[in-house]
């Protein structure tokens, strides 16, 4: 069965529902809505995420920059504003993997990835992530070794979380541009590793 095949959930349908009565009735601009989505979709979305990434990757100060003053660090792109006002970006290394999750709703830094995925913003995720941090990652498709340490960072309404993944090995040479493309938001979040594609000797 296709996505476009499968029944939508009850919260979906009444969403939809919602957006027709109002379209109908005049309230909203079916093309205005469009570009809102687009909005968080694609420009206020993990790409924003990808290009401070791949800039921390490529660019040492501004690395440290980040990591010292990530509020101020990420504005330097110009990205601000609701639910990414105070930032922490957290770095994973050989030794440590970070994990982000809000235990009590689904707190998140809309600005540098956009909208929450569904699963973040789930009870399970949310609760068994503090308990069974590698359980969470082997479920998602990433074991962690015993010997590395998961950390697990509880986001709030105060405080939101970046992780700044580890550069994959043979990217060495890579534009940020290039860099930012192999970028993902559950590498971001800290429940995946950037794996560098496979492509011919540059």
């Amino acid at each position: 069965m296709s996505e476009h095949e499968r029944p939508l959930s009850g919260p979906a349908l009444r969403a939809k529902a919602l957006e027709s009565l109002l379209v109908e009735k005049g309230l909203v601009d079916p093309k205005a809505l469009d570009e809102l989505i687009d909005t968080y979709e694609t420009k206020v979305g993990p790409r924003n995420g990808a290009r401070i990434v791949a800039r921390a990757w490529a660019d040492p100060a501004y690395r440290k920059r980040l990591l010292e003053d990530a509020t101020a660090a990420i504005a330097e792109f110009g990205f601000i504003g609701r639910q990414g006002e105070d930032m922490v970006v957290l770095e994973n290394t050989r030794k440590v993997r970070n994990v982000v999750v809000c235990t009590l709703c689904s707190c998140y830094p809309w600005p540098v990835l956009g909208l929450p995925p569904v699963w973040y913003k789930s009870a399970p995720y949310r609760a068994r992530t503090v308990i069974d941090p590698r359980g969470v990652l082997r479920e998602l498709g990433s074991e962690v070794p015993e010997d590395v340490e998961v950390r697990v960072w509880d986001s709030t309404a105060e405080l939101r979380y970046l992780v700044l993944p580890e550069r994959p090995a043979g990217t060495e040479g890579w534009s940020e541009d290039e860099l930012a493309e192999i970028v993902t938001r559950d590498a971001m979040i800290g429940v995946a590793q950037v794996k560098a594609p496979e492509r011919s000797k540059r």
